[in-house]
């Protein structure tokens, strides 16, 4: 049973994922090797998804360094299809959230072509709205973000469950805040994603209008 995406849920029900890849693009041949995934319901964790797969082909030693994803590790992971199929059930019905989503829209949408599912769930970027919410962090990747609003971490980098995890106390971190700042009772997915295609000087405007 397939539930109908809700196009304008809440800001805080919803699925963060992070994919580790072979590379960069998965136009040039770039295979998914681990997807990690936090969902969340009305703000609180419910469940999450983790899994190495295996891409079918060698990654090389920038790679494995990267991410301490060796090939010794992906033989005995599990097919692509075999996860990606598990995966599309599990994000079924929700909204998606990446840091710089722009990536892992391209590989989710890669996969699940691959195997014949279509995406259902709308994207919306922890970067971009980070770059809003926080103009004066130092710069807006992932671990400079998490140490400047002190978030939960492990201190496990470029493995996709605690990238996603963190993503996850990001995500939240920003809707608190944005809710003390300018008094707003329910931030709704669909305003999220339209500020982070708001101007940075128009964003105060754009909260504003919403808390009236």
């Amino acid at each position: 049973m397939h539930s109908t995406p809700n196009t304008d849920s809440d800001a805080n029900t919803l699925v963060v994922l992070d994919f580790e890849t072979t590379g960069l693009s998965p136009n040039q041949g770039d295979r998914a090797i681990e997807i990690g995934a936090v969902k969340l319901q009305q703000g609180q964790i419910v469940d999450r998804f983790q899994s190495l797969m295996n891409p079918g082909q060698h990654i090389n030693s920038f790679i494995e360094n990267y991410t301490g994803i060796s090939n010794q590790m992906l033989q005995s992971a599990p097919p692509c299809h075999e996860v990606m199929d598990a995966f599309a059930e599990f994000i079924d019905g929700y909204s998606l959230v990446a840091h710089n989503a722009s990536f892992d829209q391209r590989f989710l949408q890669a996969e699940l072509d691959q195997i014949g599912r279509p995406l259902n769930g709308q994207f919306a970027c922890s970067m971009l709205a980070a770059r809003r919410i926080y103009p004066d962090a130092p710069n807006h990747k992932l671990g400079t973000l998490v140490r400047y609003k002190q978030l939960p971490t492990d201190g496990t980098y470029h493995r996709a469950l605690a990238d996603a995890e963190m993503t996850t106390h990001l995500w939240l971190r920003m809707l608190s805040d944005i809710e003390q700042q300018y008094s707003l009772k329910h931030i709704s997915f669909s305003l999220l994603r339209k500020l982070t295609r708001t101007a940075k000087a128009s964003v105060p405007t754009l909260l504003q209008r919403h808390a009236i």
